[in-house]
């Protein structure tokens, strides 16, 4: 199984290199790419779970895997580099992460030391502009689907910090709905602290995982 799920990998690689020929489309690149990580994925699930015949598990798993990336995800367009480069405008030296993820959405990690103030979710005053320049890329392109999600630090206990975190969640969207944003676009979603990036045991620490994060995805034409 080990050798098949080498030889799936490689493939995969290959398939992935292929994504950045010259003469490819954005689309085509991208699902080249989508392709070649379901591949992996794929492969390696299948013989983990594989029953009688892990070779063949893994073999039915890279090839669902690569169907289902070729056919599936998020598209790093245009549109979406040229909203990133303009967050990236927007909040230089705010200390707000602008980033691309791995599965080709624009990601948004705000520090508690720019959007709430520690057991509260009214926006600050210096998120404001942040979101004022974020509210008109998302404007530019309609295209796109919003995911805020909210997470605190341990502090106190679940039943304070799961509402806590969504009420964060929520009132970034309704920030952005008001400036012109159709709500139908924006999921929001609490985590609590049950996702921590920081260790809790230091006040510098729990600063991180007060935050809230922000995902921008473009689906992928079929």
């Amino acid at each position: 199984m080990n050798k098949l799920i080498v030889m799936f990998v490689a493939l995969a690689l290959g398939s992935g290199s292929l994504s950045g020929c010259a003469n490819m489309s954005e689309t085509q690149k991208d699902t080249g790419t989508g392709a070649a990580i379901g591949a992996v994925a794929g492969a390696v699930l299948g013989g983990l779970t594989a029953g009688g015949n892990p070779g063949r598990s893994a073999a039915t798993g890279a090839a669902l895997g690569a169907a289902l990336g070729a056919g599936g995800g998020y598209l790093w367009s245009k549109h979406m580099q040229e909203q990133k480069a303009a967050m990236e405008q927007a909040t230089k030296g705010s200390g707000v992460s602008v980033s691309q993820t791995a599965d080709n959405q624009l990601k948004l990690d705000i520090p508690s030391d720019v959007s709430f103030d520690v057991g509260r979710y009214d926006i600050k005053p210096n998120l404001r502009p942040i979101l004022d320049r974020f509210a008109a890329t998302l404007n530019q392109n309609p295209v796109t689907t919003v995911n805020i999600v909210g997470h605190t630090d341990n502090t106190g206990s679940n039943a304070v910090n799961d509402p806590l975190s969504l009420n964060r969640a929520r009132a970034t969207r309704d920030y952005l709905t008001a400036h012109g944003v159709a709500e139908g676009r924006i999921s929001i979603a609490g985590r609590g602290s049950h996702e921590p990036v920081a260790s809790n045991a230091s006040a510098a620490g729990r600063a991180k995982n007060r935050r809230v994060e922000i995902f921008v995805a473009e689906a992928a034409r079929g």
